[in-house]
């Protein structure tokens, strides 16, 4: 069963499909977000706002967010964390 992280502003993500959160300062980043542009592969989910952090999905999605990768992280953590103990969180 898909497990979502929220990533700010009421929009969530599939954590099963997360392979990285990252910092969009760095230009390897900045480049990828740069290819990709204007195409279906990038959702931009800031609400206007400054990317703070780019997911990488394995289905190459870019998702840009508002929030902090660490914030996006513990919220991540805590999706498994009640995963682990056989809790849910829906």
């Amino acid at each position: 069963m898909a497990k979502l992280i929220n990533i700010g502003f009421g929009n969530v993500v599939n954590s099963q499909k997360i392979v990285a959160v990252v910092s969009p300062d760095a230009a390897p980043v900045k480049r990828m977000v740069q290819s990709i542009k204007g195409t279906r592969s990038l959702i931009d989910a800031t609400q206007g706002r400054k990317t703070k952090a780019v997911i990488i999905t394995s289905d190459d999605y870019l998702v840009l967010s508002a929030l902090q990768p660490d914030t996006i992280a513990r919220r991540f953590a805590e999706v498994y964390e009640y995963v682990s103990r056989g809790e849910s969180h829906e």
